[in-house]
């Protein structure tokens, strides 16, 4: 058995960069559609202002926001990273 650029090693490395390539193409595929969907609703004068309010705290004139952190919901959130951290591991 001789080495060349054909080799079997060499075409290991470039059939894995292929698939570490189509699972990129794969991903921004579905990144595209998922931006495509949220362009479509933000053409929309309501979505854009719920948008605005939800991501920006944004706010009317004469008007108060409030927001309301619960204990819960921070203790539920930390619980399911640790758990997500400790079966990686």
């Amino acid at each position: 058995m001789f080495f060349d650029n054909y080799s079997y090693l060499e075409h290991r490395v470039l059939d894995k960069e292929i698939n570490e390539i189509e699972d990129n193409i794969n991903y921004y595929k579905s990144e595209i559609k998922k931006d495509s969907t949220s362009i479509k609703h933000l053409k929309n004068d309501d979505r854009v202002e719920k948008y605005a309010r939800e991501k920006y705290y944004m706010k009317r004139e004469n008007e108060d926001i409030y927001i309301i952190d619960f204990e819960d919901n921070k203790k539920d959130s930390t619980e399911t990273f640790q758990e997500k951290t400790n079966s990686n591991n």
